[in-house]
């Protein structure tokens, strides 16, 4: 057992990640509670890189806390990691489950290009993204569910690149209005849609054709990842929750007359809703 984090450090995880990504607090909810509180440590730490974006105003103070975190996951912080809630309760959770510190650096790595304006570049590039983030994500929780193989390893995969697709597009109202860029810059040139228009938010048909390329992409992987799941062990499908999420969320965005341009997030009782439906039907726990 790893040495026991402050007290209160369990529930300033769970408000964490409740107020920044409820989608995976709510799905946390239909785990058990000693997995539970080890997943959103996993998540609050998630949170607490992918909010270094929007803490810093130049990229070097942001290197400068991915650094922290980096240099914590390899038993180098400056200062007391324990003094740190989050960082806290992850170094729990990765002592009582026998977590790889690797790939959350990884994770932290990857998230440096939030911190420029440079475009993803190509499809490929943005898979190799989500791959390091969103299937890393679902890895580590199915472990802290019990399980590790190459089953839940491709699973994984093929979820947190649909997930990951869904929330590129999702958030693309906030990433143009910041001038940034995490749809692929290649699809976008061959549909005849500049970063200009993007950044400027004009909904053009070159976008529209575009981002019906990727929900398609979206749509292969989740139907892939759902037809994974009984590959895997009961007890860790419930990890995967969050597909049912993702479902939803692609059926919303690909309504007909749709503006990209304006943020539709799903209210958290529709969320909570989603997720019991899913929990009950059978596909994520049987």
């Amino acid at each position: 057992m790893s040495a026991a984090p402050p007290p209160d450090a369990a529930a300033f995880c769970a408000d964490l990640v409740r107020s920044h990504d409820f989608p995976r607090y709510a799905a946390c909810l239909f785990m058990p509670a000693i997995e539970r509180r080890a997943m959103l440590a996993l998540y609050a730490f998630n949170v607490e890189i992918v909010r270094v974006r929007d803490q810093v105003s130049q990229p070097l103070p942001g290197e400068i806390r991915l650094q922290w975190w980096t240099d914590m996951l390899s038993g180098q912080a400056h200062g007391s990691a324990e003094a740190n809630p989050v960082a806290a309760e992850l170094l729990r959770a990765i002592g009582d489950f026998d977590l790889p510190t690797e790939p959350m650096t990884r994770l932290a790595d990857e998230h440096q290009f939030d911190l420029y304006n440079d475009p993803m570049p190509t499809m490929v590039a943005l898979e190799g993204y989500l791959a390091a983030t969103c299937s890393a994500l679902f890895i580590l929780a199915a472990r802290i569910a019990g399980s590790a193989s190459e089953a839940v390893a491709h699973l994984a995969s093929h979820a947190g690149l649909a997930l990951g697709i869904v929330q590129v597009i999702a958030n693309l109202p906030g990433d143009a209005s910041r001038s940034q860029l995490f749809l692929p810059q290649e699809i976008l040139e061959s549909h005849g849609c500049r970063m200009e228009d993007v950044f400027a938010g004009r909904d053009t048909p070159g976008l529209r054709a575009m981002l019906d390329e990727l929900m398609g992409e979206a749509r292969q992987n989740l139907a892939t990842a759902s037809s994974l799941l009984a590959e895997v062990p009961p007890a860790v499908r419930s990890v995967f929750l969050p597909l049912s999420l993702t479902r939803a969320d692609l059926g919303r965005l690909s309504r007909e007359g749709r503006n990209p341009f304006v943020p539709e997030p799903a209210s958290r009782l529709r969320t909570l809703w989603t997720l019991w439906r899913a929990s009950r039907s059978g596909e994520f726990t049987k």
